[in-house]
């Protein structure tokens, strides 16, 4: 994978993430901003972007690594954007198992209301029989 290549998908890469993140954010109390689509959209993301990274690492010369603080502005550029990726994985790392304790406080609630649904409807059968 070209360098200016593996800039544009990490570009792509930190943009889905950013916009996911946004919704993820710990202050949020309900978890119906974060579909399952955008967790299989993370989750393809995050593959790419590790993809792209080590194509770009094993096309790398070996005597000459990439030079963060010198070299072109696309290595510049590319270097920012692997930096940016590692703070969205680090944030992701944080707020998962949050979203995760939400989502299942959320899957608790949703059995206790079914629960309560299907004894008000056995309830309203048995008042019919008995009427």
């Amino acid at each position: 994978m070209m360098p200016s290549d593996a800039l544009l998908t990490l570009r792509q890469v930190n943009q889905k993430v950013r916009s996911v993140l946004a919704r993820l954010r710990p202050e949020q109390k309900l978890c119906s901003a974060v579909t399952a689509g955008d967790f299989s959209a993370l989750l393809g993301e995050l593959l790419r972007a590790g993809e792209c990274l080590r194509n770009l690492a094993a096309n790398a010369a070996p005597a000459s690594p990439v030079n963060p603080s010198g070299g072109s502005d696309e290595a510049a550029a590319l270097e920012q954007e692997a930096r940016e990726y590692r703070s969205h994985l680090e944030q992701l790392k944080r707020f998962l198992p949050v979203v995760h304790r939400r989502l299942l406080a959320e899957k608790t609630r949703l059995q206790n209301a079914q629960t309560h649904a299907a004894a008000v409807a056995a309830w309203a059968l048995a008042s019919k029989k008995t009427l």
